[in-house]
């Protein structure tokens, strides 16, 4: 689950840096999945250590769910665009309905994580 973390947490920051210099540098706002990628890769690496795994990665699913919560509707607005629908900053919608996609993915590789954990007691 660490390497996961690590993972999610450059993919999240490679998109916030794209969003940012790639498509709408006008607005700080284009940050943050970049803001959300890099303690979720602080503490996939603080998650290596045995020690620490527990907390890191009920951190870090804690903030993934905060991701998810927030950029919802993004997602469902890209999901509005998709169908033929006219959205204000399109770039940013796609920006937004990727990182909700992605959260999603690491809550429900989490929780399956903490599950198995749960079932080696």
């Amino acid at each position: 689950m660490p390497t996961l973390s690590i993972i999610f947490g450059i993919i999240l920051v490679i998109i916030g840096i794209i969003g940012y210099f790639g498509i709408s540098s006008e607005s700080i706002t284009a940050l943050i999945p970049a803001f959300l990628g890099l303690p979720i890769t602080i503490l996939g690496v603080l998650g290596l250590n045995e020690n620490r795994l527990k907390t890191t990665m009920h951190i870090a699913s804690v903030l993934m769910l905060l991701g998810f919560l927030g950029t919802i509707r993004g997602l469902l607005k890209f999901f509005s665009m998709i169908g033929g629908a006219e959205v204000e900053r399109p770039a940013a919608v796609i920006v937004q309905a990727i990182m909700a996609i992605l959260c999603l993915i690491f809550l429900i590789f989490a929780v399956k994580s903490f599950i198995d954990a749960r079932r080696n007691k």
